[in-house]
């Protein structure tokens, strides 16, 4: 089995051998299984800082410049791409996009409670699941029509109706591997990002517009704008009351993360992608990690700094996640794919929020 400090390439090996010959380590492949913690660390550490400080960068942009810390992560990751290519930081920044990712989305899970979701009641859940739902679907059917594979249309689906970008790097993680999935990946992390803070503008005028409640514009904010943090602006920014229930609607589709991921990694194991065609996957740890999480969370043993602490230590980790998979893409290739996956996106983006309109429409 191929470890996180495993590339994609078949230069792998190459690569680390170059790292140790830099450390002056004698030129000895070892297998990812034997390395002990020392190497580990060794091997891992350059990497993992460069991913770590392009996250502060990130983050100090998005602060002062109020735009999408994502979307800062991917842009100076991908302008770093030449670290990944050859050298001591490649074992690191593949360490930083899948371990460091895994454990960003498990820690997800604290943020979520079976008593926010509860408290919703069922018309609200019914419409978050539908929507969900109905969007992987929608992907999954226009993808091959746009020349697109379908596992881009369950990435690009999955991370519209769920939570925009953490969900396109969850899905990912289990989707097959191909020589474009990381190109697709970055391009759906860029696209639904950039449409998160459209909607984060235009949506608070749409509800205005159509004198929706309180209620009705919190389920309507929560259950179509695709990040998190866009929601809470987007909320809190009509009132106080419509940033509860949006932030409570979308924590929601949040928790729809962990059941939709084992599903369509029991789907891939069923199809053979894996080479395991017939066997039904144990959940992935980090799955696990999710749902262990809302349940201690939901049971009230977490105090509320401790929930505040792994939050944001979650978001630490998926903006240095994400800044590793910038740096193992090329603007070249996030251009070279053209239109069609885009326009997918921009209908998946329709499709959802005009279930969603029209569900809470009908419910005055």
């Amino acid at each position: 089995m191929a470890s996180d400090l495993d590339t994609d390439t078949a230069a792998a090996h190459a690569m680390f051998r170059s790292f140790d010959g830099m450390e002056g380590v004698p030129e000895i492949v070892l297998a990812p299984a034997r390395r002990s913690l020392t190497q580990t660390l060794q091997a891992v550490y350059p990497g993992a800082v460069v991913a770590l400080t392009i996250a502060l960068a990130a983050t100090w942009l998005s602060q002062h410049y109020h735009a999408p810390v994502m979307l800062f992560g991917l842009l100076l990751g991908m302008a770093f791409h030449f670290l990944h290519e050859e050298g001591r930081c490649v074992a690191g920044i593949e360490f930083s996009s899948k371990a460091v990712l895994r454990l960003g989305v498990a820690l997800l899970g604290v943020r979520v409670t079976a008593e926010q979701i509860m408290s919703l009641g069922p018309q609200p859940i019914l419409i978050v699941m539908v929507g969900v739902i109905s969007t992987i679907t929608l992907g999954l059917l226009v993808a091959p029509r746009l020349g697109r594979s379908k596992a881009f249309g369950v990435l690009s689906g999955g991370s519209v109706g769920i939570c925009g970008a953490s969900a396109a790097l969850a899905i990912a993680s289990v989707l097959p591997r191909s020589k474009d999935s990381e190109r697709d990946t970055i391009l759906t992390v860029v696209t639904v990002t950039a449409m998160s803070t459209v909607a984060m503008i235009l949506y608070p005028l749409l509800a205005a517009r159509l004198h929706l409640s309180p209620s009705q514009a919190g389920v309507f904010l929560g259950g179509t704008i695709h990040d998190v943090a866009q929601v809470v602006g987007a909320g809190y920014s009509i009132s106080p009351a419509v940033g509860d229930t949006a932030t409570y609607v979308k924590l929601l589709r949040v928790a729809m993360l962990a059941p939709v991921v084992f599903t369509i990694s029991v789907v891939v194991a069923r199809n053979g992608a894996d080479g395991g065609k017939g066997k039904i996957p144990t959940p992935p740890l980090f799955l696990l990690g999710f749902a262990a999480l809302v349940a201690i969370n939901s049971l009230g043993f977490v105090p509320k700094p401790v929930v505040t602490t792994v939050s944001s230590l979650s978001s630490w980790c998926l903006v240095t996640a994400i800044a590793a998979l910038g740096m193992k893409t090329s603007f070249k290739d996030v251009a070279a794919v053209g239109w069609r996956p885009i326009a997918l996106m921009v209908g998946e983006t329709l499709w959802i929020g005009g279930f969603v309109l029209a569900a809470v429409l009908l419910s005055r």
